[in-house]
């Protein structure tokens, strides 16, 4: 029974302090968020290691607290850093990206006497760092599974602790609860293994894991006294500065909460234009990116009757209620919708009069598992599709951005054209541009889309071509007509601008490849850099430990067979790319929400455990079947599209998507209990598994040139090469020791 419990209790801690590297390493270090999937990776890295090591006498849990501080005291140095000294890092050169990375543009990279850092040098430094933390905690993993003779039974309670972990951390998520529970909690379950008998030496343990609470929850820029504060929702790392009302998340400069008494005159935009081309108040709103509240302020300063509010991060609409000066919540008109704005617009019946994408830029992925943001299903053509389906005749769209590059400006205008017709969308630039090419660089200027019912506003331009709006003053029902007004100091003025197309703009965004910020379907020389450093860094790792842990189980039985090694390292990397396919497909269909994604991983692992009563009670005795299955079920969620699922009834929607998903972690769950439960050794074959994992999360790279309808093929290629090496130095199948 103590085996079981010392199993269970290991494997919450190792979900649960990947969870907590996550969340708290990308929110100190700036730009690492956009560094897909390093830390998780990282945590595989290090989980994978300590199951190798799991033979060796030295205890190497004893060190994770130590190591802890040294990776977050090492974070703690280089945001310290940025702020003393204006330290900076590079992100793959933004003035000229093949990937842009809102923030990261304004760096003065030009300046040779600044001190720059690569990020894929601090993304190496990191990664490194997490992967020495989490080796402690592998190790026990895999000294926890190989001292129990069932390996399905082991495997069984290890997935049932990482239910629990997941379960345990979106708790805290739901709670928002910040890292000093997050690193409490993990504290804990470290003192159930090393809280030693001695309660001498048990107090001078403590002083470490004191100082990991420390680096953890301390923030020199918190200044209770002047209203600052810190807060952590299920996204972000939120900064609130009361006197500017400005909102930071993960560092980077994201939200101001403007008054409508004041010049802003961005947000008012849409509402002067509908009034000067002759039409009355928009009835009905919806803000899709609402935050603090600045767009449903001015809906409401203009006339709405009502304003549906769509806000994915809940700390930042709450922020908005406490602090607006204009107080738009509180406005009785106003209904806040707390998801995800791709998924509201599929699932309201109501139809509009204005919809706007309110400055919808996350600065943060979706998950660690994949390369998509938060907002990457808001703007592809399916996206745009419905949009349209939810505007009244004579709507109207308006999405606006500091957009960066000509090339995204050329892709959006392209994407709604075909959605709306062609000619149909304006353009209007500040400073104004009367052509915008899609190799212009356009860092620092502020772009207005408009689409629908742009007739009446075309005519208008038509008469005049500039539109002007006060600079200096409040724009309200008493602003003069723009097409009319006689500019003269404290104007700023906008006009239409014609996209000129070279052959920079690359595809159109898609659902199945959801990369507006990606120049063309590629893998950016960032990112190659970086799969490159982790690449090096995992075999200095893993070599030393796999070839010594090879030796010993060569030692001990006479023989090491390969084949099945590499069997458990290619089920490992197919298995990350269909937990990853199933993730961002249901985050299409049921929106990219924590929540949902908690769920999803929550519901993969139960798939995982169902296939292991399988394999306890059913007792099947080969895995040529089950991979058959697996192969059948990748191939067709290759084939099937990923919005094929879109306008069907809820119960049926829920329940085809399921199958869909889930139908390949049974067989990929099936196949890998039924090998596992043949190793040898459990610890050294698990850890093959991680680290084949590290392999799977680096090729997830690859949706970046095939998209994710396709990526599962690279999953399906995974699968058939471990069938191949599973039949390595095995002429026949024996029935399992389970």
């Amino acid at each position: 029974m103590r085996h079981r419990l010392d199993l269970f209790v290991v494997s919450v801690i190792v979900l649960f302090l990947e969870l907590t590297c996550i969340r708290w390493f990308p929110s100190h270090v700036m730009f690492l968020t956009f560094f897909t999937n390093i830390v998780l990776l990282a945590c595989f890295l290090g989980i994978s290691v300590g199951c190798l090591a799991a033979d060796r006498p030295k205890n190497y849990l004893a060190w994770t607290p130590v190591l802890l501080v040294l990776a977050l005291g090492w974070s703690r140095w280089i945001d310290w850093e940025r702020v003393r000294s204006g330290s900076v890092v590079d992100v793959g050169n933004q003035l000229s990206p093949q990937m842009v990375f809102f923030g990261a543009e304004y760096q003065p990279l030009g300046d040779p006497s600044r001190f720059v850092i690569p990020i894929e040098m601090v993304a190496g430094i990191m990664f490194a760092m997490i992967a020495l933390a989490m080796m402690g905690p592998g190790q026990q993993l895999g000294r926890s599974l190989a001292r129990m003779a069932g390996r399905i039974e082991a495997y069984t309670v290890n997935i049932v602790g990482s239910i629990a972990g997941i379960l345990l951390f979106t708790l805290c998520s739901w709670l928002q609860l910040g890292p000093i529970w997050w690193f409490g909690l993990t504290l804990a379950g470290l003192a159930y293994f090393l809280f030693p008998e001695d309660r001498l030496r048990g107090l001078a343990l403590m002083v470490v894991p004191a100082a990991v609470l420390f680096l953890a929850s301390s923030d020199y820029s918190f200044r209770p006294a002047s209203g600052d504060r810190q807060e952590w929702s299920p996204y972000y790392r939120i900064d609130y500065a009361a006197g500017p009302r400005s909102i930071k998340v993960n560092l980077i400069g994201h939200q101001q909460m403007v008054s409508r008494d004041t010049f802003s005159p961005a947000y008012s935009l849409p509402h002067l234009l509908n009034r000067d081309s002759g039409h009355a108040p928009f009835a009905q709103v919806l803000v899709i990116g609402a935050g603090s509240g600045n767009d449903v302020s001015r809906a409401l300063q203009w006339g709405a009757q009502h304003v549906d509010a769509v806000e994915i991060d809940p700390v930042i609409q709450r922020l908005g209620v406490e602090n607006h000066p204009d107080h738009p919540y509180a406005d009785p008109r106003v209904s806040v919708h707390l998801t995800d704005g791709r998924n509201f617009l599929r699932s309201t019946k109501t139809q509009y009069d204005l919809i706007v994408y309110a400055l919808v830029d996350s600065l943060v992925l979706h998950s660690g598992y994949s390369n998509i943001r938060l907002e990457s299903y808001l703007f592809t053509t399916e996206a745009f599709a419905d949009i349209k389906q939810r505007l009244k005749p004579g709507g109207l769209f308006v999405m606006y951005n500091y957009f960066r590059q000509g090339w995204i400006v050329s892709r959006l205008n392209a994407m709604l054209e075909q959605t709306f017709g062609k000619g149909n969308a304006i353009i209007l630039n500040l400073p104004p541009r009367d052509l915008v090419g899609s190799d212009d660089v356009m860092i620092g200027d502020f772009t207005v889309f408009a689409a629908g019912a742009t007739d009446a506003i075309k005519a208008a331009f038509a008469g005049r071509r500039e539109y002007w709006v006060p600079r200096d003053r409040p724009t309200d029902q008493q602003t003069p007509n723009g097409f009319t007004a006689s500019p003269g100091e404290g104007w700023m003025q906008f006009r239409p601008s014609t996209i000129v197309v070279s052959g920079r703009r690359g595809p159109l965004s898609t659902d199945s490849w959801p990369f507006l910020y990606l120049q063309r379907p590629m893998i950016p020389q960032l990112n190659l850099r970086g799969m490159a450093i982790m690449g090096v860094i995992g075999a200095l790792f893993l070599v030393p430990f796999l070839r010594s842990r090879i030796r010993t189980a060569s030692s001990a039985t006479g023989t090491v067979r390969f084949g099945p090694l590499a069997q458990m390292f290619l089920l490992g990397a197919g298995f990350m790319l269909i937990e990853t396919k199933a993730v961002v497909h249901m985050a299409l269909l049921f929106g990219g929400t924590w929540i949902v994604n908690s769920v999803v991983f929550c519901a993969v692992l139960v798939m995982i455990l169902a296939a292991n009563l399988y394999v306890l009670t059913g007792r099947p005795r080969s895995t040529f079947p089950f991979y058959i299955g697996l192969l059948v079920a990748l191939a067709v969620s290759a084939v099937v599209p990923m919005d094929a699922f879109l306008g069907w009834e809820r119960s049926v929607q829920i329940a085809s998507a399921c199958v869909l998903a889930f139908t390949p972690v049974f067989f990929a769950g099936v196949v890998f209990a039924l090998s596992f439960s043949k190793a040898a050794d459990a610890d050294l074959a698990f850890g093959a598994n991680i680290a084949g994992a590290l392999f799977g999360g680096l090729s997830e790279y690859s949706s970046m040139l095939v998209g994710f309808q396709y990526v599962v093929l690279v999953g399906l290629a995974f699968y058939v090469l471990s069938w191949l090496a599973s039949r390595m130095g095995r002429a026949k199948e024996a029935v399992p020791d389970v």
